[in-house]
């Protein structure tokens, strides 16, 4: 008699709000994931909804993401990684998991007992699936996804080995192709010439599979960019970024106007000082005050998610007007001047992203100005906020 699964696999852990010292924090709005929730299912058109938490949900925290989510009648989640989907499931979600990375090392057994699906792009994969049912650890027939590449050159098997791989799934009936995918490679390019060309490889590979009698149930292949831009629905859609307020830039213009950002990044000035004319800042002394200088140092730095290139580039909200970041930002500190802020002072609530009403005013410093001053991408941005930071979950 085959012995119960024993979970392996442990889900990684953040740290917590009771757990907060410093007064760094991350605050989710979980009325705007919602209606960014809403936005989406309406562009999707009867299409089903895949919410992308992988990255620990884009930064925002995947368990109480999910658990809003779930309760708001998302259809199911894709992760990248198995322990993201492990973590998940010991947060007690229950609606279906997909596995998209397609790696699970020796842990077959723990995607089934689980309950997740699995995407799968190559034989190897569905071999070791099979063979747990074969071998009696599991009952089957084991439900996966299978990935094929139109051009994103990545994972997926190409269309040149798909026949073979196809006539090969015959010899595994425990597992059974319920799902056909594909990544989009340019789904905000300037025109949807790639995007198209990509779906015409991927109708071809649905024939293909046919031919074989492979006939999946559900296709999918819309990320956020191409289901705001009205393309690749099919079945289902997998929306990751939009989920959390941002909509993807086709030549710099938003291909929406209707989302809200979920997450809001804040910390306090716990010292100043006054430093002289020509008196350096930070390491390195990249910065040299100008004049008479007043500055605030704040507890958040580049190991929490602040990138370094925001140094003397970077601006922060205090009070409700901004304040330059000066000197290099180092791992837990940085430093901005606050001359020209007006009765700065120590607790002061110091905004990195998002909106802050302040005595001096009102101001907004949004994920894609940060990245466009640090060099990156919005994505970045927000999964580079690090697990040492609290998430807080607000209902406003």
């Amino acid at each position: 008699m085959s012995q119960p699964l024993v979970p392996r696999v442990l889900r990684p852990r953040r740290a917590a709000p009771a757990d907060a010292v410093r007064p760094t924090r991350a605050d989710v709005n979980l009325a705007a994931l919602r209606h960014n929730l809403r936005v989406v299912q309406k562009r999707a058109e009867g299409a089903r909804v895949w919410a992308v938490l992988k990255a620990d949900a884009y930064g925002h925290g995947a368990p109480g993401v999910a658990r809003t989510l779930e309760r708001a009648r998302v259809d199911g989640f894709c992760v990248a990684l198995l322990e993201e989907a492990v973590e998940l499931r010991e947060a007690g979600i229950v609606a279906p998991i997909m596995v998209m990375g397609g790696h699970y090392g020796n842990a077959h057994d723990e995607v089934v007992a689980r309950a997740l699906i699995p995407v799968v792009h190559d034989i190897g994969q569905v071999a070791a699936f099979a063979r747990l049912v074969r071998s009696g650890e599991v009952s089957g027939p084991i439900d996966a996804h299978l990935k094929v590449d139109t051009g994103m050159g990545r994972l997926g098997v190409t269309l040149r080995a798909l026949p073979e791989l196809a006539a090969a799934l015959a010899d595994y009936p425990e597992v059974r192709v319920r799902g056909l995918m594909t990544h989009l490679a340019c789904a905000d390019a300037p025109t949807t010439e790639a995007t198209s060309e990509q779906m015409t490889r991927f109708e071809e590979a649905t024939a293909i599979l046919a031919r074989a009698g492979v006939r999946p149930e559900q296709r999918h292949a819309a990320n956020s960019a191409a289901l705001l831009r009205g393309q690749a629905r099919l079945d289902a859609v997998r929306p990751g970024i939009a989920l959390f307020g941002v909509a993807p830039r086709v030549e710099g213009d938003p291909l929406s106007t209707e989302l809200r950002p979920v997450m809001r990044v804040r910390t306090e000035i716990v010292s100043l000082r006054d430093v002289d004319e020509g008196a350096s800042v930070g390491y390195g002394a990249t910065w040299k005050a100008a004049r008479c200088s007043r500055i605030a140092t704040l507890p958040m730095g580049y190991a929490d998610g602040l990138s370094r290139h925001l140094g003397n580039c970077g601006h922060v909200l205090v009070r409700g007007k901004r304040a330059p970041i000066v000197g290099a930002v180092s791992m837990d500190m940085t430093m901005v001047d606050v001359t020209g802020i007006e009765g700065a002072s120590l607790r002061d609530e110091v905004v990195v992203l998002g909106a802050q009403d302040g005595v001096l005013g009102r101001d907004v410093i949004g994920v894609d100005e940060i990245a466009s001053h640090a060099g990156s991408i919005p994505w970045e941005v927000l999964t580079s906020v690090s697990r040492r930071v609290p998430r807080f979950y607000r209902e406003p």
